[in-house]
């Protein structure tokens, strides 16, 4: 029996990692997420008398664990044995045995064939809306390039078919593109999209609606959006906000009184679209996702659903500690 065990902590000061963790056990919904992952998961009579499995909820917390940190199975087995502060965010704590790579990589791949994660996703936000932190009057679309190996040396000998290469700026990138669509109010995410990255933003921007806001923003990159055919109907009726071409908007006359109030005009707009920003600093940042770890698009754009479902979470205690003061 430890000092840990005993409540007796040796070392009292807590680590940014332990305040995250500590903030993460209490914003995630894991009673929730549990009992919609349960029905899919096998039971403890499993067949053949095989060793009962770990919780769900254990392996939900190691699987939380591995999305923070950008860990692979393998890795994440060995963070498992080396840190205490998993072993107890997970309640593996004086636990025989410990979940190998293979369990974690199974507990993945549970949640990928049973496509979970856009239900992960939405369970999440139906709790913040509950809590007022999601009006959906309005929802600002963007989208974002993460990047994937370009290298052959593989046992192919390609590079991934689904990812692709396109141009930003003068610069290339391979990869597979991001596209999201974020609560005007709140900056929170409600609709997740994972496509090549040659594919162009405006070709989803229809996918990105809820249905229920009145208004959307944009960057240039949506210019004509509502013009599209699948913008027709009932989305007919939302205004579009997109921002003006950089170049047109150089070209405007600052001593010119119509210009001036272009100008003003597309700082509001910019002004609104910065929120779509903070998901994405979110995830690559505090998270630390600037590549892919898979190969395919439907792995990779489940792991970003998860990513941004349990970013609305952390961004989301953010808000309400400041609105606390």
């Amino acid at each position: 029996m430890d000092q840990y065990t005993l409540g007796l902590d040796p070392l009292p000061k807590k680590t940014r990692k332990e305040v995250f963790l500590d903030e993460m056990n209490q914003v995630v919904p894991w009673a929730v997420l549990v009992a919609l992952i349960a029905p899919f998961a096998r039971g403890a009579h499993q067949a053949l008398g095989g060793r009962p499995p770990f919780p769900i909820e254990t392996m939900l917390r190691i699987h939380c664990l591995q999305l923070w940190w950008n860990l692979s199975d393998p890795a994440m087995e060995e963070e498992l044995h080396e840190r205490p502060l998993y072993r107890r965010f997970a309640g593996l704590d004086g636990a025989a045995r410990m979940p190998d790579e293979t369990t974690i990589l199974r507990f993945r791949h549970l949640l990928e064939k049973h496509q979970l994660a856009p239900q992960v996703l939405a369970a999440i936000n139906t709790g913040l809306a509950q809590q007022g932190l999601m009006l959906k009057t309005g929802t600002i679309v963007d989208a974002a390039i993460i990047a994937a190996p370009s290298s052959t040396k593989n046992k192919e000998g390609e590079r991934d078919p689904e990812m692709h290469q396109t141009k930003k700026g003068n610069q290339w990138h391979f990869g597979m593109k991001a596209h999201i669509g974020v609560d005007a109010d709140s900056g929170l995410v409600h609709t997740v999209i994972g496509t090549a990255a040659n594919v162009n933003d405006v070709t989803q921007a229809a996918g990105l609606l809820h249905g229920k806001e009145k208004h959307a923003w944009g960057d240039a990159g949506y210019q004509g959006v509502d013009k599209r055919q699948e913008m027709q109907g009932s989305k007919a009726k939302i205004k579009w906000h997109v921002a003006m071409r950089q170049g047109k908007r150089k070209a405007l006359d600052p001593q010119r009184e119509l210009h001036k109030l272009l100008d003003k005009a597309e700082r509001l707009k910019a002004s609104v679209r910065a929120k779509v920003e903070h998901p994405f600093r979110v995830i690559k940042q505090q998270f630390g996702y600037a590549k892919v770890r898979y190969r395919g698009l439907e792995k990779n754009t489940a792991r970003l659903m998860m990513l941004f479902a349990l970013g609305n979470l952390w961004m989301a205690r953010k808000r309400i500690m400041e609105l606390q003061g």
